[in-house]
């Protein structure tokens, strides 16, 4: 049988440049006029197909996206709001986890069953790492909840918990920190840990710091914390709030030996921060990593490297033994036989002021915990590691002759 002839409307026409052209008008998905043009009515009847079957897949994929096409979508909206560090771990984490199991399905085609498919490679992962990738996909969600793009949430009723559960470390002790002080002292992290030790300030806080905040010529020397630090395509960039979440920090009476500790540093300082690089700048994030690693080199932690012989790479694991010099630099010792990270400074503060019995409301306003559940965390840690201090506590509570007496008559046994 003959295929039947494509039948090919009649169309104006217009001259441009003294060429003769058939035109027509479409509307866009956008519903904008926009016109087509060809040399031959055949040409542009072909243009106009085509034209028309994109405009309905852009209408249908504005309506029903991929779950690819609205987490990039998303992540555009949440740009204008976070840093940029933020949205590189964003992108990360929703390229690795969130659009790689879904992104190929429609938004309305997600069950719960889905989504819990795809948490399953993060139970294997960090605790944090879970919690985060959670609320991606729940922000996600819910941000097509709200657009109207699905009707029925597939979220609801997906627990955030999961993953690996951390280790919680533990405070520094008294003789851990002289050993810390007295490793680091005279290099250029000292400062920095004195700051984190005995003021409590976060990184970014401490990178941020400028002198004009440091109170020292004053009956009770204190710091106020104005500015946080954070870094942007390794440059460091200052702004004017202590944290991202909204801390409540403010002005921090600080103890006499840093104070003392500040004066000499203020003295010697040629820039308007606290920690600086030679030109007087705030660190980047590079910088501050090389500072740091004053404390890495100084630690027996064990290493790993890799060494090509004849080709093929070996790797080598080396711990060193404490109270050694390393063998081409011998200025340094391994000194330190305890694990030290910028916020274990903070952590130790935090929990010599509990044990010092300073009330947790107290510790919330100097820690600058926006959320007092963190103080608390923190306090029933610190309050409840100590067994024998309980032992009374809970023996007068617990003991019969005491429950004897706040039972009903009727209960207690003649």
């Amino acid at each position: 049988m003959a295929k039947k002839k494509q039948s090919v409307p009649e169309y104006g026409t217009v001259t441009r440049k003294g060429t003769l052209y058939y035109r027509t008008r479409i509307t866009d998905a956008d519903g904008k006029q926009v016109s087509l043009y060809a040399t031959t009515c055949e040409e542009l009847y072909e243009k106009q197909l085509e034209a028309r079957r994109q405009v309905e897949e852009i209408i249908f994929h504005r309506k029903h996206p991929t779950v690819a096409e609205y987490c990039e979508k998303w992540l555009l909206m949440q740009s204008a709001k976070v840093s940029a560090a933020t949205m590189k771990g964003y992108n990360q984490n929703m390229r690795n986890y969130v659009i790689k199991p879904l992104g190929d399905m429609y938004m309305e085609e997600v069950t719960a069953d889905d989504i819990r498919l795809a948490l399953v490679p993060l139970s294997k992962k960090s605790e944090g790492l879970y919690a985060t990738v959670n609320m991606l996909i729940k922000c996600v969600f819910y941000s097509a909840e709200r657009s109207q793009l699905i009707t029925h949430n597939p979220c609801v009723g997906i627990s955030a918990k999961g993953g690996k559960a951390s280790k919680k470390k533990d405070a520094l002790t008294d003789q851990q920190v002289a050993v810390l002080l007295d490793t680091v002292k005279g290099l250029p992290p000292y400062l920095f840990i004195m700051i984190g030790l005995y003021a409590g300030l976060r990184r970014e806080e401490i990178l941020a710091l400028q002198w004009e905040c440091v109170f020292l010529d004053v009956r009770t020397p204190y710091i106020s914390v104005r500015r946080a630090w954070r870094s942007e395509h390794n440059r460091p960039v200052i702004y004017h709030n202590s944290k991202d979440s909204g801390s409540k920090k403010g002005d921090i009476p600080i103890p006499k030996c840093l104070a003392d500790c500040l004066h000499e540093a203020k003295a010697n300082s040629i820039s308007e921060y606290v920690i600086a690089d030679s030109k007087g700048l705030p660190l980047s994030y590079s910088q501050f990593t090389r500072v740091w690693q004053y404390v890495v080199v100084r630690s027996v932690k064990e290493r790993t490297y890799y060494k090509y012989v004849n080709g093929q790479s070996i790797k080598y694991t080396v711990k060193p033994t404490l109270g050694t010099t390393q063998r081409n630099n011998p200025k340094i010792r391994y000194t330190l036989d305890f694990d030290v990270a910028p916020h274990l400074l903070r952590h130790t503060y935090i929990t010599n002021l509990l044990y010092a019995g300073v009330d947790p409301k107290t510790v919330q306003y100097l820690a600058g915990h926006e959320n007092s559940k963190t103080t608390m965390d923190i306090y029933a840690r610190v309050k409840y590691n100590k067994p024998e201090e309980l032992f009374e506590v809970v023996n007068d509570a617990l003991n019969q002759g005491n429950l004897d007496e706040k039972l009903p008559i009727s209960m207690v046994k003649e």
